[in-house]
């Protein structure tokens, strides 16, 4: 999976468990808690769906790691640089 595709499947992500926020705008660099309203269940969300989709293990140690989009796509890239998406939501109407 390429940077792109990971952060489209963060993006897929973020916009289930938070479908009132304009991701439209969100800046890679900067903390997603800072942008969104996103609680510390939200995020253990994240860390599942990831888990569900592409049965990779994020332990907690490492959860500062996925602070911002940057950060979570840099993380992630050599985690999941063979697996293929597994999943895309539907194009919006």
């Amino acid at each position: 999976m390429t940077g792109e595709e990971i952060r489209d499947v963060i993006l897929d992500i973020l916009g289930r468990i938070a479908p009132d926020e304009d991701l439209s705008n969100l800046d890679d660099a900067v903390a997603f808690r800072e942008q969104m309203e996103l609680d510390s269940m939200d995020f253990l969300d994240i860390v599942m769906e990831l888990r569900k989709a592409y049965r990779i293990q994020i332990p907690e140690d490492d959860y500062h790691h996925l602070g911002t989009m940057q950060s979570t796509v840099e993380y992630l890239t050599p985690k999941l640089k063979d697996v293929p998406v597994a999943w895309k939501s539907p194009p919006a109407r």
